[in-house]
Parts: C-alpha cells; sequence; structure tokens
C-alpha cells in the first residue's frame, strides 16, 4: 500500500468517524428533543435551580440561536442555551441545560481538566490556523523544519481535544446527579438524558480519533516526501 493511498483512506476515516458521531448525536437530540418531560421543567428553569441549589448566583442564564450551541463561557460567567433548549420542557434541553451547569460547578471548584483547557485555549486558537500555514509555507518552499512545526501545532490541538475528554464525561456525570437529585425527570425519563449525553460525549471522541488521524496523515505524507527527497 502506498502513501497516497494511506493519506486519503486516514482522510475518508477521519470524515466517517466524523459525519457519524454528528448524525448520531443530531438523531438522538430531535428524537429526545420531542418529547416532553411529565414535570414540565425547561431548559432555563433546570439550569436556574441547580444553579441556585448548589449556592452558584454569580452566573448568569442567557437565550442563545442555533441548536446545539449550548455553552458555557467561565470568561463572563454566563450560560447560554440555544432558543428551543432554553424555553422547551423537553428530555433533551434538560440534560444539555444540566450539563452546561455540570461546567459551571467544575470552574467553581476549580476542577483541573477544566483549568488546563482553559489555559490552553489562546495557544490552541493560534495553532488551529498557524499549523496549516506553516506546513502551506514550508511545502511552498521545501522548509521541512517548518512543515514540523506546523505538524507540532496539530499535536498541540489533539493534546486540547484529549482533555477536553474528561471534561465533558465529567460534566455529564454532573448533570445527572444533579436531575436525579432534584427529580426533574422521572425515573424511566433519565434513560434519554443519559443516551442524549452519551451522543454529546461521542462527538468528542470522534473528534480526537480525527484529530490523531489527521496528524499521522500528515507525518506519512511528509515522511514520505521526506525519504523520496532523500
Amino acid at each position: 500500500m502506498n502513501d497516497v493511498s494511506v493519506y486519503y483512506g486516514m482522510t475518508f476515516i477521519a470524515l466517517i468517524l466524523t459525519f457519524g458521531a454528528q448524525m448520531y448525536i443530531q438523531s438522538n437530540y430531535r428524537k429526545f428533543g420531542q418529547i416532553a418531560n411529565r414535570n414540565g421543567i425547561t431548559g432555563a428553569r433546570a439550569a436556574a435551580e441547580i444553579l441556585l441549589r448548589n449556592g452558584i448566583t454569580d452566573v448568569s442564564i442567557q437565550k442563545g440561536g442555533r441548536t446545539l450551541t449550548d455553552h458555557y463561557d467561565p470568561r463572563n460567567s454566563t450560560v447560554t442555551l440555544s432558543e428551543a433548549n432554553y424555553d422547551s420542557a423537553s428530555i433533551a434541553s434538560v440534560a444539555v441545560s444540566s450539563h452546561e451547569c455540570g461546567h459551571v460547578m467544575q470552574d467553581k471548584m476549580g476542577y483541573f481538566f477544566l483549568r488546563l483547557r482553559t489555559a490552553m485555549y489562546p495557544i490552541v486558537s493560534f495553532s488551529s490556523y498557524g499549523g496549516y500555514f506553516a506546513i502551506m509555507i514550508g511545502v511552498m518552499f521545501g522548509i521541512m523544519d517548518l512543515i514540523r512545526l506546523g505538524i507540532l501545532m496539530e499535536c498541540i490541538i489533539l493534546v486540547f481535544q484529549i482533555i477536553t475528554l474528561p471534561v465533558e464525561f465529567d460534566a455529564s456525570n454532573r448533570a445527572l446527579q444533579e436531575i436525579e437529585k432534584y427529580n426533574f425527570l422521572e425515573p424511566d425519563e433519565l434513560a434519554g438524558a443519559r443516551t442524549v449525553l452519551r451522543a454529546a460525549a461521542l462527538t468528542y471522541v470522534a473528534g480526537v480519533a480525527s484529530a490523531f488521524l489527521q496528524i499521522l496523515r500528515l507525518v506519512v505524507m511528509f515522511g514520505g516526501r521526506r525519504r523520496r527527497d532523500d
């Protein structure tokens, strides 16, 4: 098997992993986003109660825009819930909003991996653009050291995504504990919340796998070129 076939093979696998994970979460989110929870708890109410009952009064909850854009921003202490999750009293909306509050709780207790991820974010933001720019310039002018620098910057992104895994899994575990503790969902509805959160976690696992394949693809591509040059 030559380098070209390996290169395109890994590209195809990365695309399948990414696409498959996105389809899986969207499918489960749509399913449980259409099932109203029997207690009538909206995403906004679930988030507000979790924060209040944990003594967190300095974090605001706001309505965002597009579906599945929910996030917690520790820089301005804001939980942003997509419009559907903010207003909806579905199983999915409670699961997602509680997950974001899980990140708030991590922030307040100084959860190590969240702090590490936050500290790395400026470097990763630069690397996401700088890596391929360095590789492109290195290819144009035949500078292997610049190509290696670009690949190293892509490795930083991979490390960031690996660190994200425990952050997301821990936030989901916290979310399920809070949902059960405050009886937001009935016992038989908890399985749906677990499915939604498991599907969301899978996208991060797929992201790690895709990032690894991307780096491996670059190593195969430019490692082969170096051997030919030698």
